[in-house]
């Protein structure tokens, strides 16, 4: 009878250790706010209604967690994406990029950031990007717009 208490309690502890160890995988969320009353960023592009630029830098908010793109600003978790357009991939000094970012010897252009953004995975393995892919075009397209826009060389 002992024996049966023992091995009870023994199973149970067994059970109730597996139930609780398994690991969550961790969830990213990201809050973008928005002006009440504005028209989602997909409808704005198609309509043509706002400039393309300024709807990037709204959907680049959604970046802002891991990237900066100030001038001179420091990296965060993520490089300073200011002048990031017609740069090397994995070029920029102060930041520690992975191995694949660091052995490509692209250069960051219009077809390349939106073939990043859309799958950063699948366009260079071994990269990660925290935030995930980009999957609308049209959000891609405003983001890469706002980002040549801070890539031109000041005069």
């Amino acid at each position: 009878m002992r024996n049966r208490a023992i091995l009870a309690a023994c199973l149970l502890t067994v059970m109730v250790t597996a139930c609780g160890s398994a690991e969550q995988p961790e969830v990213i969320e990201q809050i973008v706010v928005r002006e009440r009353g504005a028209a989602p960023l997909a409808a704005a592009v198609s309509e043509g209604g706002d400039d393309l630029v300024a709807l990037g830098e709204d959907a680049f908010q959604m970046c802002t967690g891991c990237h900066v793109i100030e001038t001179g600003a420091p990296s965060s978790a993520g490089p300073n994406l200011h002048g990031v357009v017609g740069r090397v991939v994995g070029g920029l000094e102060d930041f520690p990029y992975s191995d694949a970012l660091t052995a490509s010897e692209a250069v960051w252009d219009d077809a390349s950031l939106d073939q990043y953004l859309a799958d950063p995975g699948g366009y260079l393995p071994g990269t990660d990007m925290l935030a995930g892919a980009v999957r609308d075009e049209e959000t891609r397209a405003a983001i890469i717009a706002y980002l040549a826009a801070n890539s031109v060389p000041s005069e």
